[in-house]
Parts: structure tokens; C-alpha cells; sequence
């Protein structure tokens, strides 16, 4: 085997590599935005390439399908699916400020309905995506091959405005995401102002110009006291809360209506409705009557209430427990320079006006050279002009253009016929350069009226006015802060708008739980499967109906259900956990409202009937003991209801009432595997504590167990067990842990 062509690598030293490398891509070329333009790379490459396409505001809108197509042969080698919707995303109006696209047709909506296929939507560039593409031909930014060496595409777009903190973004990277909240067009362009004003201006300072995120949902931002701590840090978490009103409604009702709500919600409207509706189909809020999206352009969603019902407090229960209050996680991560950074506030501003120094230096650097190079061919066509004789001596004696053209730039008069002597030597002398002379040698007759002659000295003139302005801006900057700053309030009053999310601060909100005290029925069937039912459906239901549930505990709503196990644990399951069913409906497995598990249940009853018992407890082994429902208040959803030994289990637990104590002539019957039956009367039955193990029942056989326990009148004919019928008058009283005897079978 041949193995000159075999690299031997070592394996985790590759696969470090090879992720880092994979890490690396997907946060620079795929997820996180540049913090110059606030793009990613595929809003990036969408924008250039319907620049390409030539579609600006005022042209007529192109399908997606071409601009999805442009873009990933071109530009994005990736699937059309992502690129489709980060299209969809620049157009939304309710999740930026700023939409870059102008979207026609159906591209989805505030409530979550999804885009129509690109097939059938149309788009161009919007207003806002001319603010960062506006002088892309004019080098302002580095041009750089695409994925196939077949194109060019920018590396960064020539923004100038603050495209980041303005319209915000959202990216999930390698380890890494960034979250960065929309601001106010107004407020943001105000703040760099400030900033570019006084360098050394704080964070707390520029709040003043920046107070928080503006989201284009609106709503409320109830931590005011934690945004300077975010925009300092770069991180934190914002607490967003709908914006709501009340009105009055019919039967004395009155109505919470929700007008605006948390942006974290902007595009799934329809689950904050359906999550609303769900605590009120689940009796989570007894208060709510109705709930309704009457939503057309505007956020119209109603919430009717009870009357007579504290609406305040409901409110409250509706932000803790409903998507109406949310949190917003801010993280302000963006590239530089291939790495990616964590901003705060300031820090991002100064990069915006870093980039906007580069910008604009570049671009009055294009300016002063293209002035320059115009007054060079000015300052050509006038002095030609003065010689226009002896120039049109030189074309006519030439035998060529590049003949010409040398005597016009170098004197070279060699071959060339001239009038006179004379002539001949004053063009000798001439030093035109090489672009005056080409302008020269172009020049129409036209030229050379008079009114012409002074239109080229008046462009002159202002030309030097010009020339000296871009100079003292490139030099001074001060006066290229000017221009910055003056371009910015353009912006300003092209794009700004009232704010939409008001900031203050208010406490977490907290519910008092209204819970109109009333009886139940827990119904469980012979799976398990347990529901509840109000007395009016119980009442409702027929016997025959009601057979196939081995279990019926009546409760109040506000009581909790206690499970004994044969393990020895006690569970508790609240009564509002419990869910409320019709008769027919099917109810949820036991099992999955407490941590019950393969534990198998011997006693159901609810924690009030609990409190006022006495419990008798028989373990397998033939431990006995009573033990009062008042060691059983807990609110804990699992305790250990006695002490067992390692190989001991709870046979029964069977609860006896005040009554049926105090009212005696009861015994106890304990029934065991091998068919032996003891009875003893109740009273011999100690009361111990629940951590106690017990006394001795019955005295059993070694391979022997108790199986069944009851308690009975000394006038019982009959007791039942495990559906067979034993006599209960041939089980003698004998003494407390006495050997049992043969248990007669009733026929």
C-alpha cells in the first residue's frame, strides 16, 4: 500500500480547526450585522443587487423571484428560502422603523400570516435603503470578488445613516447572537449630533438625546431604571408591557382593550390572542367573559370582563401570565474588523461616526479631484481661446490627431506646415496636458462665441469656489463635521416621527387570585384518566354514566386532592390543576399532574375530608397504626406518608371519620395471602405520628403478607375483598397481633 500520499493529522487538533473555522464563517459571512451599515451579508448582497437591477424608488416594483434569483447566482450561494425572507423582514413596518424595501402584494402581517410564495410578490428599494446606498459609484467603499470570482460586490454599504441602533437587528451565531433593539430615527441622529458636539459626552448623557428603544409595536418599557445599566454594558433585559385602555360594554361589563403591543410579539399577534383565549377556556381567569381580535389596520384586541370583577387586578394577572408583558434580551454584538465586538450606546455611536469621517472624506476627496480635473480642461479651453489661430494653424498643418496632439503638449512642431516662421516658434512653446489638449482637439466652433468664452470663466470661477470649499473641508475638521451634521438633519426631517414607546418605571406586577369557593366532583376511571366536573353536570349525569368511574371525590375548587400510595407517599394535586371537563370528555392521566410515576394508588380524598380523619395505616408485613389527617398539612406536592421497613409496603390506607370513632362498635379485619383473617376491635389500634412504623397487626407465616384490610360494625354479616365476599361474623375479636385463622368464603 502505497503511502506517500497520506497526511497524518492529529484528530482533535482537525476538529478544532475545522469547527473554529466553521464558527468563524457563520458569525462574519451569515449571522451578525457590520456595525458600519448594520447589515448582515445577505441584506447586504439583497440591496446591492436591486441596485443592479435599477430598482429605486421612483421605478416601477420587479418580482422577488428575479431579486431572490439575482441575488443567490450573483452574490448568496445559499437557499432562496433565507434569502426570500430576510427580504420579507426589510419591508415590515411594523418591525422597522425604516423599512429598506418597498413591498407590494402580500408579504405577510402584524398577526403572523406567512409572505405570499416570492412568485407572486413584487419589491424595490425604499427610501430608507437609498440613505445607505447613495454614492456607491463614487469609491467610497472597497469593492470586493464574489464567491466565484465572476462579480464584485461592496463590503460594506456607504451609509449614511445609523442603520444599526435606527432599525435594530437580530442574529444567532456559534456561541454568540446579537439582539439590537429599534431606536427613534429622530432621537438616534440627535444623539450623534451630541456625540460628534463633545467627544467625552457619557452614556447617562446621551440618554438624554436616546432615552431607550423605540419599537414600532409601541407599548410600554416599565424598567426605565435598568436602560442606562444596559447601554452601558451592552446587555440586559428590557420589560416591555401593552398598551391598553378600558371601556365600558354591555350589561355592565367593561372591556380592557389592547391598542399596542410588546415588539416581541410583532409578527405573532394571532399566538398573544390564542394565548389569552387559552387562560380563559382553562378557567386561569374566572373573570374574563370574552376575548376578541376586532384588529384591522390598527392593534384592536378586547378583553371582556365580568362584571362586578377588579379589573386592575386582572390586568396585573394578564401581564404576569400572558405574553401582554414580555422581555426583551438587548445585546449589542456587531463585527469590526472580521471580529465580532460587544458595543454599549457610545461605543457605537463613535463607530457610525468614524465611518462617516471615512465617507465623506472620500467622498470630497472624489469631489476635489473631479473639480480639479474639470478646471484643468476649463483653464485649456480659455487660454486656447486667446490662440484659437495658431491652433487651428496646427490641426490643418498636421497630418494627424496624435500630431497634433504632441505639439499641443510638448511643443513638437517637426513636420508640421505653419504660415509663417513665427508661428512655428510660438507653438514650439506651447504645454497644454495631455487631458487639456484632448478637450482641445474636441472642442466644437461652438466655443468659441463670446457668450460661451464667459460661461467657461464663470465656471472657472466657481470652480475655484469650489475647489477651495472641499479643500477647507477635508483639511478643517470641524467644517467636515458641518457637512456631516447638516446631511444628518436632512435625514432627520425626511425620516422622523413622533415616539411610539413610552419609558417608566413600574413594579412587576402582582395578582391576588379571585377563586369563587365552589363544589366539585374529581371523577377518575379505572386508567386513571381524572377530570372534574361542576354540581350542576354531576347532578346532570345519569348512574349509568357514573359506573365507569371507580373513583368520585367531592371537594371544593379550592381544596387539593391527596393520593396515598402503596409506597408510602402522600401526593397532593391542587383542584384548579385539575382540568374541568365535560362528562364525555376524556380527562388527563393522574400520573401527569403529580410525580406519581409506577407508584400504585390505594386512596383518593381531598385534604379537607383529610384534616378532620383518622387514617388507618396496614403495611404488608402486618404493621398497624392510626394516624391523625392533621399530620398530613403540608404544602408540599410529595411526602413520605409513613416509615416502612426495606421490604415492607402500605397495604391500605383507609380513612375513618370523627364519627365512626367516637360512635365505636368498630373492629378491624386484616386478611392475608394465604387466605387468614384476624379481627380485633378498632380501639386496640394506637394513634401514632406519621414518621412511626406501627404495631403489630398480626402475627404472620414468613412467606406470608397482608393483602387486604377493612374496617367493619361487629354487626357486619360481610366484608368484601378483591370482589370475593368473606364472612365477617365467623372472624372471631381475638387480641392484637394474634395468629390468624382461616378465613370462611361467603357463597
Amino acid at each position: 500500500m502505497k503511502t506517500d500520499n497520506i497526511i497524518q493529522l492529529d484528530f482533535s487538533e482537525e476538529m478544532k480547526t475545522s469547527f473554529r473555522n466553521y464558527a468563524m464563517s457563520v458569525i462574519i459571512d451569515r449571522a451578525l450585522p457590520d456595525v458600519r451599515d448594520g447589515l448582515k451579508p445577505v441584506q447586504r448582497r439583497i440591496l446591492y443587487s436591486m441596485t443592479e437591477l435599477g430598482l429605486d424608488p421612483k421605478k416601477p416594483h420587479r418580482k422577488s423571484a428575479r431579486i431572490v434569483g439575482d441575488t443567490m447566482g450573483k452574490y448568496h450561494p445559499h437557499g432562496d428560502s433565507s434569502i426570500y425572507d430576510a427580504l420579507v423582514r426589510m419591508s415590515e413596518e411594523y418591525a422597522l422603523p425604516i423599512p429598506l424595501i418597498d413591498g407590494h402584494g402580500n408579504f405577510g402581517s402584524i398577526d403572523g400570516d406567512p409572505p405570499a410564495a416570492m412568485r407572486y410578490t413584487e419589491a424595490r428599494l425604499s427610501e430608507g435603503a437609498m440613505a445607505l446606498l447613495d454614492n456607491l459609484d463614487k469609491g467610497l467603499v472597497e469593492f470586493m470578488p464574489n464567491f466565484d470570482d465572476s462579480e464584485k460586490e461592496p463590503k460594506v454599504l456607504p451609509a449614511m445613516l445609523p442603520n444599526l441602533l435606527i432599525n435594530g437587528t437580530t442574529g444567532i451565531a456559534v456561541g454568540m447572537a446579537t439582539n439590537m433593539p429599534p431606536h427613534n430615527p429622530g432621537e438616534v441622529i440627535d444623539g450623534v449630533i451630541a456625540c460628534m458636539d463633545r467627544p467625552d459626552i457619557t452614556v447617562a448623557e446621551l440618554m438624554k438625546y436616546i432615552p431607550g428603544p423605540d419599537f414600532p409595536t409601541g407599548g410600554t418599557i416599565i424598567n426605565a431604571a435598568d436602560l442606562e445599566s444596559i447601554y452601558t454594558t451592552g446587555e440586559g433585559r428590557i420589560k416591555i408591557r401593552s398598551t391598553v385602555g378600558i371601556e365600558p360594554s354591555d350589561g355592565g361589563r367593561k372591556n380592557i382593550v389592547i391598542t399596542e403591543i410588546p415588539y416581541t410579539s410583532a409578527g405573532n399577534k394571532t399566538k398573544l390572542v390564542e394565548s389569552l383565549v387559552a387562560l380563559m377556556k382553562d378557567k386561569v381567569f374566572d373573570e374574563i367573559y370574552d376575548v376578541r381580535d376586532e384588529s384591522s389596520k390598527d392593534v384592536r384586541i378586547v378583553v371582556e370582563v365580568k362584571k362586578d370583577r377588579n379589573i386592575d387586578n386582572l390586568l396585573n394577572g394578564l401581564y404576569k401570565k400572558s405574553p401582554m408583558e414580555d422581555t426583551y434580551g438587548v445585546n449589542m454584538l456587531a463585527v469590526k474588523d472580521n471580529q465580532p465586538i460587544q458595543f454599549n450606546l457610545k461605543t457605537l455611536i463613535q463607530e457610525f461616526i468614524l465611518f462617516q469621517e471615512e465617507l465623506y472624506t472620500k467622498q470630497y476627496e472624489h469631489l476635489l479631484d473631479k473639480a480639479g480635473k474639470r478646471q484643468e480642461i476649463v483653464n485649456g479651453l480659455i487660454r486656447a481661446t486667446d490662440l484659437i489661430d495658431l491652433i487651428i494653424e496646427i490641426l490643418r498643418g498636421s497630418t494627424s490627431v496624435a500630431q497634433a496632439k504632441s505639439c499641443l503638449t510638448s511643443g513638437n512642431t517637426t513636420d508640421i506646415r505653419f504660415k509663417s516662421e513665427k508661428s512655428r516658434k510660438t507653438a514650439s512653446t506651447l504645454d497644454f496636458t495631455e487631458r487639456q489638449a484632448d478637450a482641445i482637439l474636441a472642442m466644437q466652433l461652438s466655443k468659441l462665441i463670446g457668450l460661451e468664452v464667459l460661461r467657461l470663466h464663470e465656471e472657472n470661477q466657481e470652480l475655484s469656489k469650489q475647489i477651495e470649499s472641499y479643500r477647507e473641508i477635508l483639511g478643517n475638521k470641524k467644517s467636515l463635521y458641518k457637512v456631516i451634521k447638516n446631511n444628518l438633519k436632512n435625514y432627520k426631517k425626511q425620516f422622523n416621527r413622533e415616539r411610539l414607546t413610552k419609558i417608566t418605571h413600574k413594579e412587576t406586577a402582582s395578582y391576588v387570585e379571585e377563586v369563587r369557593i365552589e363544589d366539585i366532583y374529581v371523577l377518575i376511571d379505572r386508567f386513571g384518566y381524572t377530570k372534574s366536573v361542576d354540581t350542576s353536570t354531576f347532578s346532570r349525569t345519569t348512574e349509568e354514566s357514573l359506573k365507569e368511574f371507580v373513583h368520585i371525590i367531592r371537594m371544593k375548587n379550592n381544596d387539593r386532592l391527596c393520593l396515598f400510595t402503596c409506597e408510602g407517599n402522600m401526593y397532593q394535586v391542587k383542584a384548579s390543576a385539575i382540568p374541568r371537563c365535560r362528562i364525555r370528555d376524556k380527562g388527563t392521566l393522574i400520573h401527569n399532574l403529580c410525580k406519581v410515576d409506577r407508584e400504585t394508588i390505594l386512596t383518593y380524598l381531598s385534604f379537607e375530608e383529610l384534616f378532620e380523619s383518622q387514617l388507618l395505616f396496614v403495611t404488608k408485613t402486618g404493621f398497624i397504626k392510626q394516624v391523625s389527617g392533621i399530620e398530613f398539612e403540608t404544602n408540599r406536592s410529595v411526602i413520605a406518608s409513613t416509615k416502612l421497613d426495606p421490604d415492607d409496603g402500605v397495604t391500605a390506607v383507609i380513612p375513618l371519620s370523627a364519627a365512626q370513632i367516637t360512635g365505636g362498635d368498630l373492629k378491624v379485619i386484616l386478611l392475608t395471602q394465604d387466605g387468614l383473617s384476624l379481627g380485633f376491635p378498632l380501639e386496640e389500634v394506637p394513634e401514632l405520628k406519621k414518621t412511626g412504623r406501627g404495631v403489630r397487626g398480626i402475627t404472620l407465616e414468613k412467606s406470608d403478607t397482608v393483602a387486604f384490610a377493612a374496617v367493619v360494625p361487629n354487626s357486619a354479616e360481610t366484608f368484601e375483598a378483591d370482589g370475593k365476599y368473606y364472612s365477617a361474623k365467623k372472624v372471631k375479636n381475638r387480641k392484637r397481633g394474634s395468629k390468624g385463622q382461616k378465613a370462611t368464603l361467603q357463597v
